[in-house]
């Protein structure tokens, strides 16, 4: 079946505009957001899509065997499919670009008739988007010129198995340009991803800028123009909004925070202690915000009353950090004094107690990593989501506590691990680290990647708690030449176990020799479009089936 016009049709009923009226920029700046409509969000995913459609030119010869005629005959009846049929059958909910997860109804159906007729029917735009992406990879070009579908005529019923679909994307120990940051949204959004999480501050550096605090990017950044200003950060998360991926935002404290000394010394206890920086940090330089300091509060309240009002318009959530928390840097806090749990725990108490606050304020829902609950034994508020990283076993306790949880476990789904040390060692310590493999090795490759199931150790009654997970990329060793060859194709493969499960539709775990040669496609998909995304397998495997398959 081949496409013969480039028209996209929009039927009614007519998109809704939503135009919140509480996105008004705070700080040094007076200009108001812009918050996209549901009908130009739609518009500008119909010219997405028409723009694949037609020039991406992706002709699928590595999928076939060497120097066979795979392609439509030019001689053979064709037919055309003329128009495209939108179908919204349902007015967006108001808050469509920074709903809740599982607030956002994703379905779509998108049929194709064996007479050319296609028609995508959704409840929400969001859905739209979804559907027309999957209509663009059902798509191939033809070496003669036009675009076919072979797979027609098709009948796709198509829903997200977790609502929260993510990438963490470390941007304060790599400083990637907004360019970096929208190319990998539009990434995202062609794997149906529909959440990036941006861990905007660490010990290393603190690029987001703050018009009340100004010197905190000033100085905290790695130089100047490494920032990341108001303006820009509103136009990454409108970018996302465009393309049903939310984009998130996470300060992470108390611990990660000594980059703020650069600007505020007296707010960070142990602040760059060396040599025996292990002492008191996972990584250098230590230091972490004290614990029972007036000054601190005054500092998180400014913080608060500028960062979350300006990023509410286009977030549900906020995200406080809280992770490696590091008890020894408190024998170094005059206000404390101590590593003693029972001295610590109230404190950290008290400080998340008013991050939160003051997030709800905002109409955001609060986020942290599991240390917070699991380690610190902290109250956390029925709202809060709590992202597990450390094992299994930890999103199991977290749902059992009742909390809404995400899952991510280090030992699947970080994508740094694998290089290797990024620290030098010492002749007095090169015994002990060699041959220097970082603490998460092995690589995590996509097959590993794809095995991962979250749900196998948690209750029937209690996967309803289990909202979602993120794929992790830390940025140790990523920067802006390898950052795209460190995601993908690698998270595709959890975009998959995000969006369909982790199990097929008999139970069983999902086959990677069957998902190998999607991922393959869709990896030649991304490149065309200008990611650069790394190779599945070599051509000879992709030609000839299951032969490179054990």
């Amino acid at each position: 079946m081949l496409l013969k016009t480039e028209s996209l049709v929009l039927m009614t009923p007519p998109l809704q505009t939503n135009q919140p009226t509480d996105g008004n920029r705070t700080g040094n700046e007076s200009q108001s957001t812009s918050i996209p409509s549901s009908k130009l969000v739609v518009d500008a995913a119909i010219a997405r899509a028409r723009d694949r459609l037609f020039n991406d030119r992706f002709i699928p010869w590595k999928f076939h065997l060497r120097n066979s005629n795979f392609e439509p005959s030019s001689n053979a009846p064709k037919l055309y499919i003329h128009e495209i049929a939108l179908v919204q059958n349902a007015s967006d909910p108001v808050n469509v670009f920074k709903a809740l997860d599982g607030e956002l109804d994703e379905s779509y159906n998108l049929v194709i008739t064996e007479c050319g007729q296609v028609t995508i029917t959704s409840i929400t735009s969001i859905g739209i988007l979804h559907a027309l992406e999957t209509l663009t990879q059902l798509s191939y070009q033809a070496s003669g010129g036009g675009v076919y579908i072979p797979s027609a005529p098709v009948h796709i019923t198509d829903a997200p198995k977790f609502p929260h679909r993510g990438l963490n994307l470390d941007v304060s120990r790599a400083y990637y340009a907004p360019s970096d940051i929208m190319r990998t949204i539009d990434a995202l959004s062609w794997n149906k991803f529909n959440r990036l999480h941006l861990h905007a501050s660490d010990s290393q550096s603190w690029p987001l800028e703050i018009p009340a605090l100004p010197e905190l990017a000033k100085n905290g950044a790695y130089m100047a123009g490494l920032s990341y200003s108001p303006d820009v950060l509103a136009g990454i998360q409108e970018y996302g909004a465009y393309r049903g991926v939310q984009v998130t935002i996470e300060t992470d404290m108390p611990g990660h925070t000594s980059s703020i000394a650069l600007a505020y010394p007296d707010l960070i206890a142990a602040f760059n202690v060396q040599p025996d920086w292990g002492t008191y940090s996972a990584e250098p330089p230590t230091g972490q915000l004290k614990l029972n300091s007036s000054a601190v509060y005054e500092f998180l309240n400014t913080l608060w009353s500028d960062l979350l009002p300006r990023v509410s318009p286009y977030s549900a959530y906020f995200h406080t950090g809280g992770d490696e928390v590091n008890a020894n840097v408190y024998l170094l806090d005059e206000g404390v004094r101590s590593n003693e749990s029972p001295v610590i725990q109230p404190l950290l108490q008290k400080f998340i107690d008013f991050n939160h606050e003051h997030v709800r304020a905002a109409g955001l829902t609060p986020m942290v990593w599991e240390e917070q609950l699991l380690q610190w034994d902290l109250t956390l508020g029925s709202d809060v989501v709590v992202q597990t990283w450390l094992s299994d076993e930890s999103l199991a306790q977290t749902v059992a506590m009742g909390h809404k949880a995400l899952f991510g476990n280090y030992n699947y789904w970080y994508l740094d691990c694998g290089k290797g040390q990024w620290l030098d060692f010492y002749p007095a310590s090169f015994q002990e680290y060699y041959p220097f493999a970082d603490y998460c090795s092995p690589t995590k490759n996509w097959r590993l990647i794809y095995s991962y199931d979250p749900l196998h150790n948690i209750p029937a009654n209690s996967t309803h708690l289990v909202l979602g997970g993120e794929i992790h990329m830390w940025s140790e060793q990523t920067d802006p030449v390898n950052l795209d060859d460190m995601i993908w194709p690698r998270a595709c493969a959890a975009g998959e176990v995000l969006w369909s499960g982790p199990k097929d539709a008999q139970g069983m775990n999902r086959s990677q020799v069957e998902a190998s040669p999607r991922l393959s496609e869709m990896r030649e998909r991304m490149v065309l479009r200008g990611v650069g995304a790394g190779p599945v397998h070599m051509v000879y495997c992709t030609q000839n089936g299951t032969q490179c398959a054990l």
